[in-house]
């Protein structure tokens, strides 16, 4: 038998001579697993997980655009704030499992807070579909991946931070734009129903006021 302490001590099999080590290798940002041979606790070892390449920068980007990262794990939580403290996070809620991270969404959620999610596990599979918008590691899983809303294809979370920019650059030109197409006609249409705007001005104008749009809409380019 292969797995956590909390499984083991749920079948009434403790690990007593090995608990100690196994809290050395949670503050080192390993997960413990234990083994357990016809009943009998039998072996520890571990398993490290390493942070994504630029995931503290990616971090940082997040916290500048007005995002409060938080860190949900189902490993211990001196591995879960051994890797946070590593990538730049501060809350952290460890052993969650599928509902209780589902909860964390909803939570935030009914606090007023607009929620995004990202995931790459079958168990994050029910706070993925619950956020306000979430994305999976293009590596993850296919549960995932299916139900994310985008998926990272490089598995960069920075891309994150990529999105939520070029999202609200393409709000700002849609409003733009609608303020001088808008302030456009506000000023034009009274002048033509008075008989005081030439017609071939008028259709100059138009033109014009087209070309505007769609220049100041290719800005997004850079």
């Amino acid at each position: 038998m292969v797995g956590n302490a909390d499984w083991f001590r749920s079948l009434g099999i403790r690990f007593k001579t090995l608990d100690k080590k196994a809290l050395q290798f949670s503050a080192q940002g390993k997960t413990p697993v234990f083994v357990a041979v016809d009943g009998k606790a039998a072996a520890l070892f571990a398993i490290a997980d390493q942070p994504r390449q630029h995931a503290a920068a990616a971090i940082r980007r997040l916290r500048r655009l007005g995002v409060e990262p938080l860190m949900a794990t189902g490993d211990t939580e001196a591995t879960g704030r051994y890797i946070a403290a590593q990538v730049g996070i501060d809350t952290v809620v460890a052993q969650a499992k599928p509902e209780r991270k589902l909860a964390i969404v909803r939570e935030l959620q009914e606090q007023g807070g607009r929620v995004g999610m990202i995931g790459d596990g079958i168990n994050d599979a029910p706070a993925l579909a619950a956020a306000d918008v979430s994305f999976a590691i293009g590596t993850g899983t296919d549960v995932a991946i299916e139900t994310a809303d985008l998926t990272l294809v490089s598995g960069d979370i920075a891309k994150v931070a990529e999105v939520m920019e070029l999202s609200g650059a393409t709000l700002r030109i849609i409003k733009q734009n609608l303020f001088w197409a808008l302030g456009y006609n506000s000023v034009a249409i009274p002048v033509a129903a008075l008989g005081k705007l030439n017609p071939m001005i008028a259709s100059g104008a138009m033109a014009l006021s087209s070309i505007s749009v769609v220049l100041n809409s290719l800005r997004l380019q850079r």
